[in-house]
């Protein structure tokens, strides 16, 4: 072998060994590629949990001051409920006025409050959900499952899909007899 020979086989197997560098451009393309569809979803991400706090603090803005009303409402019910209809029918016209204007009250702040989100916790079907009931007592159940609801002592209410106060409930006491059956009906 001459000098030249032998000084050629390093860099022609240097040559070899060292990456293509198209092919290493095309990798740096390919990561810079995905680097910026990362970037994208994240700002997209962004940008979506922004809208959803956006519209969630309007919603809610109004929670506290939601729950003060409430105690008005439940003013106005139990003045309502102080008066039956019996007592009513008998009043005097200036005291049905004043009744008349009390429930005019009442069913206008029931529905602002509803246009604002705020709307009444069901308790129609007499199942008790203790994410939207609050239990205060067990009392005899009259005929109805143990653990129904018996009585609902104080409304409760949502504000979109949150509880704003649970309403409070008496359930039916467990262990209570269950109804007989009539057989001949």
């Amino acid at each position: 072998m001459n000098e030249e020979t032998e000084q050629e086989m390093p860099e022609a197997r240097i040559a070899e060994n060292a990456p293509d560098p198209i092919a290493v451009l095309k990798a740096e393309i390919e990561s810079l590629r995905d680097q910026r569809l990362r970037a994208l979803a994240e700002a997209e991400n962004i940008r979506r949990r922004a809208e959803r706090e956006k519209s969630e603090a309007s919603l809610y803005a109004v929670t506290k001051f939601a729950r003060d009303m409430l105690s008005i409402a439940d003013n106005f019910s139990r003045a309502l409920a102080a008066c039956p209809p019996e007592l009513r029918e008998a009043a005097d016209p200036q005291v049905k006025a004043v009744l008349d204007g009390v429930e005019a009250t009442d069913r206008q702040l029931l529905a602002t409050l509803e246009r604002y989100g705020v709307k009444p916790v069901s308790t129609e079907d007499g199942k008790f959900d203790p994410n939207l009931h609050q239990a205060i007592a067990e009392v005899p159940g009259n005929g109805k499952p143990a653990g129904s609801i018996v009585d609902v002592v104080q409304s409760g209410y949502m504000i979109g899909d949150r509880l704003l106060r649970p309403a409070m409930v008496t359930v039916a006491r467990r262990g209570d007899p269950a109804p007989a059956v009539d057989a001949k009906a």
